[in-house]
């Protein structure tokens, strides 16, 4: 067990990442699917369209390569339509009815489109203007061939995959099965929102912030109350979390002679790692394992503890639905005013992202920075990161800004 007594940011999450399995697959419906993870890449069973279709109405020409002129004439033997073929065979200078969507009959090459056809005596149509072969006409395969790989696994599904994977020919889809994660509220001076505090108590406000973001970003949330101030109280919530993916406790993340959260963990067969790093806000982070289990000790500020999700939660919960991985999460923005500067710890600041008159953006800084304000985090739609030691910085230099999109 390391003690080092601080980590930086980095580090902390390479910590709490590594040896992260990816979760089993489950096979979904299609109305199931949206927002989650594919386990298994989608590969095409056969080509979209499986023929060559027409893509106007008109006539389906029989020209041998050559097209149509203004003023040849065809011999009308039939009809195509959508979901209805000419089954027949056309010989040169044979022409079908044809309508969007429909296949191309054998012998065809050239579509007629229906503004450039004038009917003649004796089953007979014009051609008023030119034709040329292929035009208008979607080949076989167009789109996709049997075999080509649509979508690779790690991909969030949205409405165009499910499209894609309706086409060809998909009812379900295996996607990863998305993780549980318990969040424990803990102390005395906590109620249930909802509740009537005594004297000298607050609302349990972290645990709702949490959930909304654990669903965000593809989990599943399983709030177990809060435990007060006991041995027998935290034992009793642990023991309701033994299948969780991931345990978020809040407040005592600490680690001292009375701290109940580090003994809770350990009388569950947890092993510390690390309960220090060189952030703000968020130095009392606790990270320990039990097996494949991860328990996170967040803050019990409101502001540090989702802070704290943002920055450690969010990768975790990425790396076990094996999604992708991002570029980073990460954009550079201008300052709209100047910035403070930093001490010896990594800050995410809380922040608002703004349009100029020019329609630029351009991210400003909350001028006050308390872990406790929920106010200025409702506001914010930002964390403006800002390295150890920073000088005092410039409007309109660029920094590091990480959306808070959840």
């Amino acid at each position: 067990m390391n003690r080092s007594p601080f980590l930086s940011v980095e580090e902390a999450r390479d910590r709490i990442c590594a040896d992260v399995a990816q979760l089993p697959g489950e096979r979904v419906d299609l109305a199931s699917a949206s927002g989650r993870t594919l386990a298994e890449a989608v590969v095409a069973p056969r080509a979209q369209p499986p023929f060559d279709a027409s893509a106007m109405d008109g006539y389906a020409l029989a020209t041998s390569g050559e097209g149509a002129t203004a003023g040849r004439e065809f011999n009308l033997r039939g009809e195509a339509a959508a979901g209805h073929p000419f089954t027949a065979s056309l010989s040169t200078g044979d022409a079908v009815r044809i309508f969007t969507g429909a296949p191309l009959p054998a012998g065809a090459d050239t579509i007629l489109i229906q503004e450039d056809a004038e009917p003649c005596a004796d089953e007979r149509i014009a051609a008023t203007a030119l034709a040329t072969p292929g035009r208008w006409i979607r080949a076989l395969g167009c789109d996709f061939a049997a075999g080509d790989r649509l979508i690779e696994a790690g991909k969030v599904l949205g409405a165009s995959d499910l499209m894609l994977v309706a086409a060809a020919g998909f009812a379900e889809v295996t996607v990863t099965r998305r993780p549980r994660i318990a969040i424990l509220a803990t102390g005395d001076e906590l109620v249930p929102p909802g509740s009537t505090p005594a004297p000298g108590q607050i609302f349990s406000s972290v645990p709702a912030g949490l959930a909304a973001l654990v669903t965000h970003f593809g989990g599943v949330p399983d709030t177990l109350g809060i435990a007060g101030d006991s041995f027998a109280e935290l034992d009793a919530k642990l023991a309701r979390a033994g299948d969780a993916n991931v345990v978020l406790t809040i407040g005592g993340a600490s680690v001292g002679d009375h701290d109940l959260v580090h003994s809770g963990l350990q009388r569950a067969g947890a092993a510390l790692d690390f309960w220090k790093i060189a952030m703000r806000p968020g130095k009392p982070l606790m990270f320990a394992r039990r097996d494949r289990q991860v328990f996170l000790g967040l803050p019990g500020n409101p502001v540090s503890g989702i802070v704290c999700a943002r920055i450690f939660l969010v990768p975790l919960i990425a790396r076990l639905l094996g999604r992708a991985p991002a570029t980073s999460d990460v954009v550079r923005l201008p300052l709209a005013a100047p910035r403070p500067a930093n001490g010896p710890r990594e800050h995410y600041m809380r922040a608002t992202i703004e349009m100029t008159d020019t329609g630029e953006r351009r991210v400003r800084v909350a001028a006050d920075q308390d872990s406790s304000l929920m106010t200025v985090l409702a506001r914010a739609d930002a964390l403006v990161r800002t390295p150890p030691g920073a000088c005092e910085t410039e409007a309109g230099t660029l920094v590091d800004v990480l959306p808070l999109d959840f």
